[in-house]
């Protein structure tokens, strides 16, 4: 019987071409490391940039403790314009003239969508109601809200802004920014809620992702780079960057991997810790809960 040939365990961090989803990306890296099990730490828009993390292999069951890590994006707002989409793909349905804002008024804005918040998500985003994308439902003109949900913009920063005039002749105001953020976080809502609470609008017209935890633009690849050069960055390494780190001894290596709940380290983090035995193998990721080390996921 001939055996399915299987790619190697670990993470490849791709820099996203626009143009392409988050699944066009997974499925050429199915045929680039021939595999089908592939999966992403968190989705990225076609019109979008950068740093996607995908998991290969057993590295696929990191993907979900990895989304919940803090992002960074390099971004450009327009002011004056909102768009149906809350970004540059979408119909521009309203024009106001931008000219006439202050930095300080625009700096107030920003500061009133820092830290934690409670946002609306872009309807036109993949959040599933009642089992039906958003996005679905708008493009099939129903009616209907999405309830806010609390994020964290950690950062929101100014790095540039230029006034320029729009293709309708419309006076607008162009914001280059850096945001770091929770994930679950829509820089396009951020786009369309900084625009509306200076009462001109506004929408999003680029969008680079340059970091996903700790993995940045640095350790990202381009497709065609992949192509030339498979590169996995491999599990423990991985486990390392993103997670705490807990070294164990062989006997309690032996004891946590046939199931045994270890007492916890004590190390005082919220999280998955990821344990590692005296050789360095990469065992599991584990959570401290009532003095326990409770497993999340054993790769050993």
């Amino acid at each position: 019987m001939k055996r399915k040939a299987t790619g190697p365990d670990g993470l490849i961090i791709v820099d996203k071409p626009s143009g392409f989803t988050s699944h066009d990306v997974v499925a050429k890296m199915r045929g680039i490391a021939r595999t089908r099990r592939i999966g992403h730490a968190g989705t990225l828009d076609p019109m979008a940039t950068g740093v996607l993390v995908l998991g290969v292999e057993k590295a696929t069951r990191l993907l979900g403790h990895l989304a919940l890590t803090e992002k960074e994006y390099r971004a450009t707002i327009r002011l004056g314009q909102t768009t149906v989409t809350d970004d540059a793909e979408g119909e521009i349905t309203a024009s106001v003239a931008a000219d006439e804002l202050s930095r300080d008024a625009i700096e107030a804005g920003v500061a009133a969508l820092t830290g934690d918040i409670m946002q609306v998500p872009s309807k036109v985003s993949a959040i599933k109601i009642d089992g039906k994308r958003s996005y679905s439902r708008v493009r099939e003109g129903e009616e209907f809200e999405l309830a806010a949900r609390p994020v964290t913009v950690s950062s929101f920063v100014i790095d540039e802004a230029r006034g320029t005039t729009a293709e309708d002749g419309t006076p607008v105001l162009d914001l280059d920014v850096t945001v770091v953020c929770s994930s679950g976080t829509y820089i396009r809502a951020l786009a369309r809620d900084l625009g509306a609470g200076l009462g001109v609008g506004g929408h999003l017209t680029a969008l680079r992702r340059t970091r996903v935890g700790p993995y940045g633009l640095d350790a990202a690849r381009t497709l065609d780079e992949i192509q030339q050069e498979l590169a996995v960055l491999p599990i423990a390494e991985a486990a390392a960057a993103a997670f705490p780190r807990w070294d164990v001894d062989e006997k309690q290596a032996r004891l946590l991997s046939n199931g045994v709940r270890l007492a916890a380290p004590g190390l005082g983090v919220t999280g998955p810790i990821a344990v590692f035995d005296p050789d360095g193998r990469f065992l599991a990721l584990v959570e401290e809960s009532e003095g326990k080390a409770k497993s999340v996921a054993v790769f050993a």
